[in-house]
């Protein structure tokens, strides 16, 4: 069984502000230690189930040079592989050569989310909405549809409240998932401590992919439009003239394509 983990920070227990997440800022350690700690906790449950290879992603864009290498080298659990410092979700490898299921551990909630601790989608001063023909999405989303692109399901999310009542929606009810805090509004919550929290992830990773019924992968019927709407109009600009981007007008851009990996790599980081 071959797992490719996609890591956020903000869904991690323990975590509900900024300062705790962004590269540089006073309480940066503390997060990437908490971070860490869930990473591995989830690595020794898919050793435990049984996972014959193991791709962790950094997917947790901090800022400057600690962008996508949050996590902290010398205390990672052994027995995976972690990519570190690449672009945010163009990373396929894993699917190209035959990957069995993705799981989500620090997941947050797509932008807008009232309980969503720390919640956006893609860039907190960029993006308002996305949506691929039509549904709202979040992070988990796109990454979910990425992998459906392959034919791949998503079958575990960690992090808040919020964040697991959105994957389930959007995957069905056979996700595990591992509610290590409740959100009270998008800069506090009800958190698990760290160790109950790593505890509940390893041990519902293990369930996921051991489970009998896994959701089906995350696929749109062609064509496939990613539609975002953005923050501010000059978001816009980079837009213009990219291949297979339209600039619907000047918050909104669309790509479109036969299925959502190919409308993905036409927009973004190209």
């Amino acid at each position: 069984m071959r797992v490719m983990l996609f890591c956020d920070m903000e869904g991690v227990a323990g975590i509900s502000v900024w300062d705790q997440v962004n590269g540089g800022a006073p309480l940066y350690e503390e997060g990437r230690r908490l971070y860490t700690a869930e990473i591995n906790a989830a690595v020794r449950g898919c050793k435990r189930a049984g996972a014959t290879e193991i791709v962790v992603v950094d997917g947790h864009g901090a800022g400057g040079a600690w962008s996508f290498k949050s996590l902290i080298p010398e205390k990672l659990e052994s027995g995976a592989s972690y990519v570190l410092g690449h672009p945010w979700c163009r990373y396929i490898t894993p699917f190209e050569q035959g990957c069995d299921a993705v799981l989500f551990v620090g997941a947050h909630a797509m932008a807008g989310t009232p309980d969503g601790i720390l919640c956006h989608t893609v860039s907190n001063q960029a993006w308002y909405n996305a949506s691929i023909n039509g549904t709202l999405v979040g992070e988990s989303g796109i990454v979910a549809a990425i992998a459906g692109s392959f034919d791949i399901p998503c079958v575990f999310a960690s992090g808040d409240a919020a964040t697991c009542r959105e994957v389930r929606a959007l995957l069905g009810e056979e996700v595990v998932t591992a509610c290590v805090k409740e959100g009270l509004g998008r800069f506090s919550a009800r958190h698990l401590p760290a160790v109950d929290a790593c505890h509940l992830i390893e041990g519902q990773v293990y369930s996921a992919l051991t489970a009998r019924k896994w959701p089906i992968p995350l696929k749109f019927t062609p064509p496939v439009t990613f539609s975002v709407q953005l923050a501010t109009s000059d978001r816009a600009v980079d837009m213009i003239g990219k291949p297979g981007v339209e600039v619907v007008n000047p918050r909104q851009v669309d790509t479109t394509a036969e299925n959502f990996w190919q409308a993905w790599d036409q927009f973004w980081y190209r």
